[in-house]
């Protein structure tokens, strides 16, 4: 057995396999499957400051080589989190990780402030929301705003700070560099990417929102491209998400800078995605005489 270890922001992972915000919920549907302590961490449901309900269906459809979704971040609120699904997650011996999610930098602020005095282990900050007070763009979406955001939280948190980034920017490798310089510990990219789809017969959008982020094997290509600039742009670790659905494309994400990935779209049609992948990423390391997965972060030789 090849050793999965991999430390991130201090933060020790027995593998490098995290199911990523937003696909997993809280753990509790997947856990009928297979023990929640056999992955290397959980990032949770995206959390805001209040319940929130979500977009209106339909919000969820199909699109070549992948999904498409304007789920709206439906989530209980973090005060729910805190009291009834943290101390659930807390006994299931894997990393857990508070994804959240704001429309002010006020909001972001309170909610790490109540996560701060828990035992969570990680923080991942969502910056592909709409600044509601800056007219709407996605807080990721320039390097000043994603900066001032992190800078914030960093400033009221001693919580390991992950910063999940956008890939609906110009050069998101500037983005990495402004939220490393303002205090992130790691960054983890990509998120989904803005597409849209017509129904024909009705002309109408299939989604309700009209748009929604574009998730699977689709963006593999371009999560892997984003995560090596990154990734050779920063000093931080990088987590590695968008599209992975084998051990093969975990793999290529890791020689391609990422510590860690995250496995989303493909846990709809394969719950057991994750312990494939880890399952791959042993004998892959085994096959090859690699030691450490640690042996393989970032050695891709580029032309």
């Amino acid at each position: 057995m090849a050793d999965l270890s991999v430390k991130i922001a201090g933060v020790e992972f027995k593998n490098p396999v995290i199911p990523a915000s937003g696909a997993f919920g809280y753990g509790r549907e997947y856990e009928r499957f297979y023990p929640l302590s056999n992955l290397g961490g959980i990032s949770i449901k995206g959390t805001t400051a209040t319940k929130r309900p979500g977009n209106l269906p339909p919000r969820i459809a199909e699109t070549y080589s992948g999904m498409l979704n304007s789920v709206g971040l439906q989530n209980p609120g973090i005060d729910h989190f805190i009291k009834i699904e943290f101390p659930n997650l807390k006994k299931k011996d894997t990393v857990i990780i508070a994804n959240i999610a704001g429309s002010t930098v006020d909001e972001y602020v309170g909610i790490a402030k109540k996560l701060d005095a828990t035992d969570v282990d990680m923080i991942e900050v969502n910056i592909s929301c709409p600044n509601v007070k800056e007219g709407g763009a996605a807080f990721g979406t320039s390097c000043e705003s994603a900066a001032n955001v992190t800078k914030e939280i960093r400033r009221i948190t001693t919580k390991p700070l992950i910063v999940k980034l956008s890939p609906n920017v110009t050069s998101i490798s500037d983005i990495a560099k402004a939220v490393e310089a303002e205090g992130a510990d790691s960054v983890s990219l990509i998120n989904t990417l803005l597409g849209m789809r017509i129904d024909i017969n009705s002309k109408k959008p299939i989604l309700h929102n009209n748009v929604g982020g574009i998730s699977g094997p689709a963006i593999f290509p371009l999560a892997v491209r984003m995560v090596w600039q990154v990734a050779n742009a920063v000093k931080i670790p990088v987590i590695g998400m968008g599209g992975i659905s084998t051990w093969e494309d975990a793999v290529e994400m890791m020689l391609a800078g990422a510590s860690a990935v995250q496995v989303g779209a493909a846990l709809f049609s394969n719950p057991y995605a994750p312990l494939e992948i880890i399952e791959g990423l042993n004998a892959y390391l085994d096959n090859n005489k690699i030691s450490s997965i640690k042996d393989i972060i970032g050695k891709v030789q580029a032309w």
